[in-house]
């Protein structure tokens, strides 16, 4: 089997840690010995240990590790932050070849790991599967380079291009998706750290906010509520996830010893979503869902802060309403998810 074949695999297994390594990477590393696999790992959850310490401890004879090549999708590091360096402890173990997928964009890193292999004698392959290990790792690479979360726009729309009706009946909500597109929502929210939506979203539909039809942890929740509309009532200030309500720097303050309840004050006359991203990058936020409505979403697309869009058309029209948001960008996909269709662009 070639480079390839073996990256492919760190990708597969890499996807196990998303959502819980951060902030760490969720990196793959799969160790092979003439042509077969004796080793894998990927990123444990944050303190735990890396991909390339799991794939290691889960060879049972350590003497085949100085004949065997490690594959990972990232650079090895090789600074001590919670663990100690993966270069050094390959050096340690003396490992035939390395082949990375991408260098480690982290000042911290960025070439010091693959440096540290080389001067130690190992031979080193960089850059297999390169643009999809860094697709893999965009969360990560977006904080890096961009100094700003990995933003996905989320919304459904009638085939007529509406987000909802008109007026609202309170007792009869109008769900515009159907209920796997639902499902496919919660999975998305137990891969991204924090999920966004306005006061108007709030006041209109009480949302929680929370995986509920998939399994993992609930995300972040952040809340657009200018002048402090929204009632201490509703779910979303219920002290359950750690929760951030984003206010008018002119705003009366609530008291800020509520449980996982923080105020963050910004300047709701110009550049809203970048002020929200410095907020965010405050809080160590790797990623995040903006899931509000039309004006919300809006804001980050005539701001150009959004990395990707999903786009649910469901299989119905409301002839007037609230109109969609207006998006251009590149559209990579489209899937039929029963009567629904789902499509996702990315801004290139």
């Amino acid at each position: 089997m070639g480079h390839e074949f073996y990256i492919k695999r760190c990708l597969q297994i890499a996807k196990n840690g998303i959502g819980t390594s951060r902030p760490n990477p969720s990196v793959g590393a799969v160790i092979v010995l003439k042509d077969k696999i004796i080793g894998e790992g990927f990123t444990s959850s944050y303190g735990g240990n890396h991909a390339e310490v799991n794939a290691i401890n889960s060879v049972k004879n350590k003497k085949l590790l100085e004949k065997a090549i490690i594959y990972v999708t990232l650079e090895p590091c090789s600074h001590f932050g919670k663990t100690p360096p993966c270069a050094d402890l390959l050096v340690k173990w003396n490992l035939k070849q390395v082949v990375i997928g991408c260098v480690d964009s982290n000042s911290l890193v960025s070439g010091k790991g693959i440096f540290r292999l080389q001067k130690a004698g190992i031979n080193v392959v960089v850059g297999v599967l390169e643009e999809e290990c860094r697709a893999h790792h965009k969360r990560f690479f977006t904080v890096q380079e961009k100094k700003r979360p990995y933003i996905i726009l989320k919304w459904a729309e009638t085939k007529d291009g509406f987000v909802a009706p008109e007026t609202k009946n309170e007792q009869k909500p109008v769900w515009i998706s159907n209920k796997y597109s639902q499902q496919l929502v919660h999975k998305l929210r137990s891969k991204e750290q924090a999920i966004l939506v306005g006061t108007n979203t709030v006041l209109a539909d009480n949302p929680k906010l929370n995986v509920r039809s998939w399994f993992g942890e609930n995300p972040i929740r952040i809340v657009l509520d200018r002048e402090l509309r929204i009632p201490e009532n509703v779910n979303i200030l219920d002290g359950s996830v750690k929760t951030i309500v984003i206010c008018n720097g002119g705003s009366l303050k609530r008291e800020n010893g509520r449980k996982n309840i923080f105020f963050e004050e910004i300047n709701f006359s110009k550049n809203v979503a970048e002020q929200i991203c410095k907020v965010l990058q405050k809080h160590d936020i790797q990623s995040l869902i903006v899931e509000g409505g039309t004006q919300t979403l809006q804001t980050f697309i005539d701001e150009n802060l959004w990395d990707e869009a999903m786009v649910f058309i469901g299989d119905n029209n409301f002839g007037k309403g609230i109109k969609a948001p207006k998006l251009k960008g590149n559209k990579v996909s489209e899937q039929n998810i029963k009567n629904d269709v789902l499509k996702i662009y990315k801004n290139d």
